[in-house]
């Protein structure tokens, strides 16, 4: 890694900036942000933000959506745990808490807004970008999400090579995949196709 980009890596450890809002939430929990990426990597995996599991463990996706996710672009988890190979950029940092009636809270938009344009710059070029959840399409992609996650999904080949647009894999989508057959027939071989051009180039 850089040295700009370990001392960024540093600093986004130890931000508190959303201390008290994390305190006001169902949780009551404390900052923790997980900072995985590194100058080089080919791919980064852009998300929403950590869950309660990520939070605990340190390491994102280190949960079912993780295992799902990992299915999904065809790769172990050493794999996607190389930091030399894949870096992780999720529109929040930290786990942002449950509301009261045990729903996520979305990610604050403050993190994304404070770290995201410094650590874009420091990755460099990036041959595969992929856009998990709603949120992340939003904020990469603008009007081009505007129809909602399902149709913007659809229209991955708009995107594609370089950026794949992906449901959130959380096990919570199990229905929308049910009802969007040509997900797992079309988007699915085309992704392991191309991580597997990026991993092996």
């Amino acid at each position: 890694m850089s040295d700009a980009l370990t001392a960024l890596a540093a600093e986004l450890a130890a931000c508190t900036l959303c201390a008290p809002r994390f305190a006001a939430t169902a949780t009551g929990h404390s900052p923790r942000p997980v900072p995985w990426f590194r100058s080089g990597a080919r791919i980064v995996v852009a998300g929403q933000a950590p869950g309660m599991r990520v939070h605990k463990a340190g390491r994102p996706f280190f949960d079912p959506s993780g295992d799902r996710l990992r299915d999904w672009m065809g790769i172990t988890a050493e794999q996607f745990y190389d930091r030399d190979r894949l870096s992780v950029l999720p529109m929040a940092f930290c786990f942002p808490g449950y509301d009261a009636k045990g729903a996520d809270l979305p990610p604050p938009p403050v993190c994304a807004a404070t770290w995201h344009d410094r650590i874009t710059a420091g990755l460099g070029d990036v041959a595969l970008t992929l856009l998990v959840g709603g949120y992340a399409q939003k904020y990469f992609l603008g009007a081009d999400a505007k129809g909602g996650v399902t149709r913007t999904v659809q229209g991955w080949r708009a995107h594609a090579p370089r950026v794949f647009p992906l449901p959130h894999p959380s096990w919570r989508n199990t229905g929308w995949l049910k009802k969007n057959p040509w997900f797992a027939a079309e988007v699915l071989p085309a992704l392991r196709t191309r991580v597997k051009e990026v991993m092996d180039g």
